[in-house]
């Protein structure tokens, strides 16, 4: 029997061509839907979990899945102990689906700003640092420029910007490429080091002391981004290689307001981009009711890049922007 690789199994795997025709998979009933729920799955690799991002139950996610096996005529997951994973052709279908969904969304975009004359749209996500020092100013001179331009921006920790970025929710992140993903799934360019620093309350005891030490600082409090993430990762770090032991006594939270309010109303000490802790110390709010703590040591976090997904093009909105945070990284002080 004759065999062909259809385009919507490209990753090696076989097809018979008597199940596999042109548009056929259209014609058994494939729909948006079904692309999306394989795309869910993938993200988050359990069907209660993907129902609800779905808006619909667990049964009738399931449902849906069971559709799509009898459409496709293979099995798409299995499961295992603490959820589902794709199959062989379960992947292969995930990612022609999410490429199709992606170029929906930008026909949507495009047409968008054809009905309304405005400069299309941009989507992309940052670590904190690059946010303030290289993002903003990008985004005043483009908006400057190229008025009617609308620019959605998210800024989140680089183990959820990377896995955002390859979901097609950003156009382009500035972070890192986590440890744990493929960095051939990504293009990067390398744009700045992330300074950051320890922020106290005003009139915290460790003000007084001048330039406190690993060892001050061990017996306070602390605030610190979720476990795993690379700024908290420095910090224990810099504890661990100078055989000072880890703060016992740790809130963790991915939010930046509530790190500073638990920092301004109690002893507690955190660290956070240099950046940022510039922008806020000294604001007229209760946000600014903390001060940068002078240590001894430095605090720099791994270099951070402008990454776009592989065999993914821009749109002329996106690409813009992007040039310029590029061209305003060239202005800041060298690597």
């Amino acid at each position: 029997m004759e065999k062909i690789y259809n385009d919507y199994f490209s990753e090696g795997i076989e097809i018979h061509s008597d199940n596999f025709r042109d548009d056929t998979l259209l014609k058994a009933g494939l729909k948006l839907n079904h692309l999306r729920m394989i795309v869910t799955i993938e993200d988050h690799g359990q069907i209660s979990a993907a129902a609800e991002s779905m808006n619909m139950s667990q049964p009738a996610a399931s449902r849906m899945l069971s559709e799509m096996e009898s459409i496709v005529k293979s099995p798409l997951y299995e499961r295992v102990a603490r959820g589902v994973v794709l199959t062989p052709f379960g992947l292969a279908l995930a990612k022609r689906a999410r490429k199709i969904l992606l170029e929906l969304r930008e026909a949507g975009r495009e047409l968008g700003a054809l009905r309304t004359g405005r400069g299309g749209s941009v989507f992309l996500g940052a670590v904190t640092a690059p946010a303030i020092s290289l993002v903003v100013p990008a985004i005043q001179r483009v908006t400057r420029s190229y008025p009617g331009i609308e620019i959605n921006i998210e800024v989140e920790n680089s183990n959820v910007l990377a896995r955002e970025l390859l979901a097609a929710r950003h156009d382009f992140i500035i972070s890192r490429i986590p440890d744990d993903l493929d960095p051939r799934l990504f293009l990067a360019h390398e744009i700045g080091v992330e300074k950051a620093c320890l922020v106290v309350r005003n009139g915290h005891p460790l003000l007084e002391k001048g330039v406190a030490s690993l060892l001050d600082l061990a017996g306070y409090d602390w605030v610190f981004q979720p476990p795993g993430t690379l700024l908290r990762r420095k910090v224990e770090d810099i504890f661990l290689a100078a055989g000072v032991s880890l703060p016992e006594n740790v809130v963790n939270t991915s939010s930046l307001l509530l790190t500073l309010a638990v920092v301004c109303k109690t002893d507690a000490i955190a660290p956070i981009a240099l950046d940022m802790a510039q922008f806020i110390c000294g604001q007229s709010s209760h946000a600014g009711e903390s001060s940068i703590l002078p240590i001894d040591f430095d605090i720099d976090v791994r270099p951070y890049s402008l990454i776009t997904a592989r065999e993914r093009a821009m749109p002329p909105s996106a690409r813009l922007l992007h040039d310029m945070i590029l061209e305003e990284s060239k202005n800041l002080s060298p690597l």
